[in-house]
């Protein structure tokens, strides 16, 4: 890959895989220094990586360093530290956006990742599975599963109200 093919990788696919990093993590900072080590990652490997491969790459990397700093820190929380609102809800939603927001964030980490590469980022099961390095029928059981959630939470009556 060329320095301006890495360029034109950056322009065409950052605001995407902030996007995904954003959303599975819910927090600016963080997505921003996870988006910039991948890119880092990238460039780092920029000589061993094709032009057409470096958007799977960029969200494999993306991916897996989000992944580690995820597990970085449940291994650093503190029990004093655990936020009460995280396991409880008490929440009056004003649409319908704000609810499916909700249940994406309630989602295990798995099938909220393949679940936003499929719906949100429009990936095929088989990149989302070279990016996850799960196989087809594994990303299409966590996407079922976290739709058949999703569907039940919105369908209660208790959380739209």
């Amino acid at each position: 890959m060329t320095t301006a093919e890495y360029n034109q990788c950056v322009d065409d696919h950052a605001d995407g895989v902030y996007r995904f990093v954003l959303k599975n993590i819910k927090d600016e900072d963080r997505a921003r220094d996870i988006v910039q080590e991948a890119f880092v990652r990238m460039w780092e490997k920029a000589e061993t990586i094709s032009a057409e491969k470096s958007r799977s790459y960029l969200f494999t990397t993306a991916y897996h360093t989000m992944i580690d700093t995820i597990r970085r820190e449940k291994k650093q929380t503190d029990f004093e530290s655990v936020n009460e609102g995280e396991y409880s809800t008490d929440n009056e939603f004003s649409d319908l956006k704000e609810v499916l927001n909700e249940a994406v964030g309630k989602l295990p980490e798995i099938q909220r990742s393949v679940l936003l590469l499929r719906d949100y980022e429009g990936y095929s099961y088989q990149e989302i599975g070279e990016i996850t390095g799960l196989n087809e029928s594994q990303v299409k059981v966590y996407i079922y599963r976290a739709r058949v959630f999703i569907k039940k939470y919105i369908g209660s009556l208790d959380t739209v109200i």
